[in-house]
């Protein structure tokens, strides 16, 4: 125990003693005794409880036998990394903001007038009023950052490649110049901004990568014990039953 927590309990070391018997040790001692009378351990939720405790111990146990995750040698993490170069690497992606008009003639109206007023809230006014794409509009076309395939980082949602063509010949800060045909429809798309490609070395990844290791590993050894325990004590298993039985609606 820490100085500071064994001044808490008095001056000298007797005094310490004597305290932390009798408000520490003893108190655990006789609920651990009435505990036991009562078969406390038995009942749910205790019960319960204590088995994750022991779960959670045993994982403690894997997790300090297979050591810290900065002692795992640099020949593994360069084995990673290579099998995963993907992961520490990205291309450039391209900010697009686009509005979708259901003419050409519509769409080159709203470029003239974004042309007018080349501000974000200018485009965000015109998204709103004429944009057909509702998931957009509300944001001013934003459509995020977008790489050359199309692909953004908001799930299900690929831009036209007619759209990327079109913004990559322009510079960042510009409007496309001309509406660009999108399916059925027509865009006014205005590039606002570059992220460029970046490559992490294996040397900058390392940490993320040991942290990784050092999971798969843990998470490796816990499967082997559950299957081994499984396979040593499951007696019976019917998940079936779980729909025969009644669970009460849930307390709010």
């Amino acid at each position: 125990m820490p100085a500071f927590q064994r001044m808490t309990f008095g001056a000298t070391p007797s005094e310490i003693a004597r305290r932390f018997v009798t408000e520490i040790i003893v108190p655990e001692v006789l609920l651990e005794l009435r505990a036991g009378a009562t078969d406390l351990a038995a009942r749910p939720p205790t019960s319960y409880a204590i088995e994750r405790a022991r779960s959670t111990g045993t994982v403690r146990a894997i997790r300090a036998r297979l050591g810290e995750a900065s002692a795992i040698p640099m020949d593994e993490v360069s084995v990673y990394y290579a099998q995963n170069r993907e992961r520490f690497s990205s291309p450039s992606h391209v900010q697009i903001w686009r509005i979708l008009c259901k003419t050409r003639e519509e769409a080159q109206t709203v470029l003239d007038a974004a042309k007018a007023t080349p501000t974000p809230a200018g485009f965000s006014a015109l998204a709103r009023d004429h944009s057909l794409d509702k998931g957009s509009y509300l944001r001013g076309g934003n459509l995020g950052f977008v790489a050359d395939d199309g692909s953004t980082a908001e799930p299900g949602l690929r831009v036209d490649l007619a759209v990327v063509r079109a913004v990559a010949k322009v510079r960042d800060g510009d409007l496309v110049p001309a509406p660009v045909p999108e399916g059925d429809y027509f865009a006014v798309a205005w590039r606002r901004g570059t992220r460029p490609a970046f490559m992490r070395t294996v040397t900058e990844a390392a940490p993320q990568i040991r942290d990784t290791l050092q999971k798969l590993r843990i998470k490796d050894e816990t499967d082997k014990l559950v299957a081994h325990l499984r396979a040593e004590r499951l007696r019976g298993l019917d998940l079936a039953l779980l729909e025969t039985a009644d669970f009460g609606t849930t307390p709010r």
